[in-house]
């Protein structure tokens, strides 16, 4: 079998034999294909169960914060409104997946991050860099796909139990396991946490953060439940199914609403088979809904029930060794309801995509196309470049050039006393130069970028709605090493970011707001028989509230200790001490973060 078909049968036909045996990650994100990580073009990272347990992270913005490429905003703790931008880009120019599935919600545009269980994930992979030529709308920064836990070997159990600062109480369960053809995992989790006060609002007149002053603690609980199973025939038809649903409760700060029931929920399914060796054809349908009601002190106010249909026809074919054709066709559609009126509630996008992938001695190819036609918007064409030259065995030179695009939200377009209705899609180009390699002390690779973004739609506070400024033009640098330190592991991540406002107004040449210019994380971690011991220090500069630049957040840094120890093969005990220091800092102005606070877990996973 050709490379291509034989690293995607690995993990499309036996889930249970790569998570046993796998040594370098297969990433499937980068491409719609399988591929190994040392292969693709594609600046891409990759957390692993492995990372999660031992960075002993509290939330999915804990994994993200601080990874090369990522800037975060958070409105006050657990569960509160987080954003995530991606190589400066908006925090609706990122593309989220769950298990192939995308994700998030057509009103906001963007993906409630804040909700998603960390106890419920298998692994998380970050693709930087634009990905419209293959996922259409809104990957203009990058894609983020999160795959939940997945089955394999014996049948086993899985437990934790927790407890820490701020009345934090957290629990996971689950069981998983295959057989010679079949495979599943059924897991759970919760948190409940009474939280802190999220916000140090300024109310009306001149009011801000969230317009009010309310002096308490705002709570987060949360539960979540996640489902995966398959099954191969005689034949080598394979098919499977997922479903991941998660009820948020959020106590804030707010004038209008300061409570919220969401749900998130996830469904979906894929059908697999080759009609002969070179031709492996994905037929794949999901579910995506988003769905909050917000109170005001137990009053209902508001009521907001988005939902994203998709499906998917993907042929993978093997026209030679080391050259893969990929065809597909998608369907998008989002629909809107709720209490509010929007005058346009549904609409549809249709895709066409084709990409090639090829291998000549040192040099690698990879060529991409779509053709978009949203319903609202008409058609969109975009396309991608990626070329790989090996200077040396393990020494990488790369280059890449993409466009994207992004159609506004139902928000942006039609809230009432908000929305623009004469908003026009946002357009990029961007073009990327990258070299790393692998030597005996680790691993590392340094990539510089620029993103030149047309029409982009930001809040302008002169029309007291959102509009396109001209232009903004995005410059980075992202430089990541892994290495070995005197018996640590430490893998370091380093951002450094230009965003700029090329609008011709009076906002032209400051610099986007939320994202930090400068970023550092640093994990280290070393072990010590039945015990270990890690930390993590995470370092951001400077980062802007508005466009106008007129109120600057400082910047930070914060240390993470934390360590663990194997009680036997099958339990283990962890501590985690969180911002050491007790720095007070704010992603979001009139924001809280959370203090100093300790969180302690007890784990069983034969």
């Amino acid at each position: 079998m050709k490379r291509y078909l034989s690293a995607a049968a690995l993990l499309l036909l036996s889930p249970h034999t790569v998570f046993a045996t796998e040594l370098d990650p297969l990433i499937v994100t980068a491409t719609r294909t399988a591929q190994t990580a040392d292969k693709t073009l594609a600046s891409v990272t990759v957390i692993s169960r492995d990372d999660i347990e031992r960075q002993q992270a509290q939330s999915v913005q804990d994994l993200l914060r601080g990874i090369a490429g990522i800037s975060i905003s958070n409105n006050g703790g657990a569960g509160k409104a987080t954003s995530v931008f991606l190589r400066g880009t908006e925090s609706d120019h990122v593309l989220v997946l769950i298990d192939g599935v995308k994700v998030g919600s057509a009103t906001l545009g963007t993906t409630a991050f804040q909700h998603i269980p960390v106890e419920l994930i298998e692994r998380i992979e970050v693709v930087r860099g634009p990905r419209s030529s293959l996922y259409g709308s809104e990957a203009i920064g990058g894609v983020i796909q999160i795959f939940t836990r997945k089955g394999g070997g014996a049948p086993k159990p899985f437990f934790s139990i927790g407890a820490g600062s701020d009345n934090t109480y957290s629990a996971s369960a689950g069981v998983s396991g295959s057989g010679h053809r079949g495979w599943f995992s059924l897991s759970t989790s919760g948190i409940d946490t009474r939280g802190f006060n999220a916000c140090n609002g300024k109310p009306s007149p001149g009011g801000a953060g969230c317009f009010t002053r309310e002096p308490d603690k705002d709570g987060y609980r949360n539960l979540s439940a996640s489902l995966r199973a398959g099954y191969r025939l005689e034949n080598g038809l394979e098919v499977d199914g997922h479903v991941l649903r998660t009820r948020g409760d959020t106590d804030f700060d707010g004038s209008f609403v300061n409570e919220s029931e969401s749900v998130q929920q996830v469904l979906g399914g894929t059908l697999r088979f080759s009609p002969v060796d070179t031709w492996q054809v994905s037929l794949a349908a999901g579910r995506s809904r988003d769905k909050s009601d917000n109170f005001n002190d137990g009053t209902l106010r508001s009521q907001f029930n988005t939902r994203r249909d998709s499906l998917s026809w993907q042929n993978d074919v093997s026209i030679a060794d080391d050259h893969l054709l990929t065809l597909g066709l998608d369907y998008q559609n989002d629909r809107v309801d709720g209490s509010t009126a929007y005058a346009v509630s549904s609409r549809n996008d249709k895709g066409l995509f084709a990409q090639y992938q090829g291998a000549f001695a040192a040099h690698d190819l990879q060529l991409s196309l779509r053709q978009d036609d949203n319903e609202q918007f008409g058609e969109h064409t975009t396309g991608g470049v990626g070329l790989g030259y090996a200077l040396a065995k393990n020494l990488r030179l790369t280059a890449a050039y993409g466009t994207a695009f992004k159609a506004p939200s139902f928000n942006e377009l039609y809230f009432p006393g908000f929305g623009n209705a004469t908003l026009r899609p946002e357009a990029s180009r961007s073009v990327e130069l990258g070299l790393g390699g692998k030597v005996g002390w680790g691993q590392w690779s340094l990539n510089v970028y620029e993103t030149r973004i047309d029409d982009l739609i930001a809040y302008d506070s002169s029309i007291f709605a959102p509009a396109n400024i001209n232009q903004a033009r995005i410059r980075g640098l992202e430089a990541i090493l892994t290495t070995q330190l005197k018996g640590w592991d430490v893998n370091t991540n380093l951002s450094l970011l230009d965003p700029e406002n090329r609008s011709s107004g009076a906002n032209g040449g400051n610099v986007l707001p939320r994202r930090a210019e400068e970023s550092l994380r640093i994990d280290a971690d070393r072990q010590f028989g039945q015990y270990s011991l890690g930390a993590t220090l995470r370092a951001e500069g400077k980062r802007y509230e508005d466009l106008a630049n007129s109120r600057k957040l400082g910047g930070y840094a914060t240390l993470d200790l934390r360590t663990d120890y194997m009680l036997d093969r099958d339990w283990q005990l962890q501590a985690r001490l969180e911002n050491l220091l007790d720095k007070d800092y704010e992603t979001a102005a009139f924001f809280n973060q959370p203090d100093r606070g300790l969180f302690v877990t007890l784990r069983y996973q034969p």
